[in-house]
């Protein structure tokens, strides 16, 4: 179960990046952000099973900062996206 989460996880995140790259989802879109949130959620858990401290920093800032960014544009703030 632990493999199938981890992978799971590692292929939302790229999901979300090969969308970006093919044009199909944009940096600032629910599905981009959202995906990104639940993937690197899932490597968060896995990480934190296994206790490797920077996969926990690198994946749980890449969760926080798209949580964060997913109830900034909710709350109809801006949401400035680098292209």
């Amino acid at each position: 179960m632990y493999d199938v989460i981890q992978i799971t996880g590692s292929l939302l995140i790229l999901a979300a990046f090969v969308g970006t790259l093919t044009g199909k989802a944009s940096v600032s879109s629910y599905p981009y952000l959202i995906t990104n949130l639940v993937g690197s959620s899932f490597l968060v858990g896995t990480a934190v099973m296994s206790r490797e401290w920077g996969f926990i920093i690198l994946e749980g800032v890449w969760a926080l900062v798209s949580l964060g960014t997913i109830m900034r544009k909710a709350a109809g703030r801006p949401v400035v996206a680098l292209h």
